[in-house]
């Protein structure tokens, strides 16, 4: 039996054949938070995303379609944050990770959603995941 690699950071490397793509500083507003006024107010989340994609040598003919694209990935984010309240940062997190392995190319996905304006003496509050296959 062979053993699942454990992904501890996003890179690509050409041994594994893994391709980094990746979503920095993501800026929304979205409805998420447990709290009365978090159901009604839109607050802003920052939100990060590192992939591990298994492809080829490089895009075939230099087609959009045969990759993996950041833009189709961030408006899977926008769908989830579109969809109405969310209580738990986690659980957004979560969300954007599954979508994202919908794509049996993505192989690993890491998932920061942060809060940077909740605590008044913290730059930001969040969680970070990472999932796999």
């Amino acid at each position: 039996m062979s053993k699942k690699p454990m992904i501890s950071h996003h890179v690509a490397s050409a041994s594994s054949g893994l391709r980094h793509v990746f979503v920095r500083d993501l800026d929304m507003m979205a409805l998420i938070g447990i709290y009365d006024h978090e159901k009604t107010d839109p607050q802003r989340i920052i939100v990060n995303i590192d992939l591990s994609v298994k492809e080829g040598a490089g895009p075939k003919d230099d087609d959009i379609g045969h990759v993996v694209s950041y833009e189709i990935v961030v408006k899977k984010v926008e769908a989830i944050v579109s969809a109405g309240h969310i209580n738990l940062v986690e659980t957004l997190c979560e969300k954007i990770a599954a979508s994202c392995l919908t794509d049996k190319r993505v192989v690993a996905a890491r998932v920061r959603v942060e809060k940077p304006d909740i605590i008044k003496n913290a730059r930001s509050v969040g969680v970070e995941i990472e999932r796999s296959r």
